[in-house]
């Protein structure tokens, strides 16, 4: 299944979570914090400006991004994969190597 987000929404996977801590801890399912960090997998048209210009978003597909901790509240799941669903002003930025 494919999935097209509306104006200024991206969606993102989630970076894998964390397994050990830096002291090399095993951590359980439970105790482990949600990643901030994910890559683009559709992006939305842009943003309607009050002229009726369609203003484009600022990522692309395949870019790894930075969002707010408790960001994308707008969970989904598609052939089994969680998936989030953010808005553009909830990237805070993106990743470039």
């Amino acid at each position: 299944m494919k999935i097209r987000p509306l104006h200024d929404r991206v969606v993102v996977r989630r970076k894998e979570e964390e397994e050990k801590t830096a002291g090399g801890i095993l951590l359980p399912g439970s105790a482990k914090e949600k990643p901030n960090q994910g890559t683009v997998i559709a992006v939305g048209s842009g943003k309607v400006l009050d002229s009726g210009e369609v203003r484009p978003v600022d990522v692309k597909l395949g870019d790894i991004v930075v969002f707010g901790k408790y960001a994308g509240s707008d969970t989904i799941e598609i052939d089994g994969e969680e998936l989030v669903i953010l808005g553009e002003n909830d990237i805070k930025a993106v990743m470039v190597s």
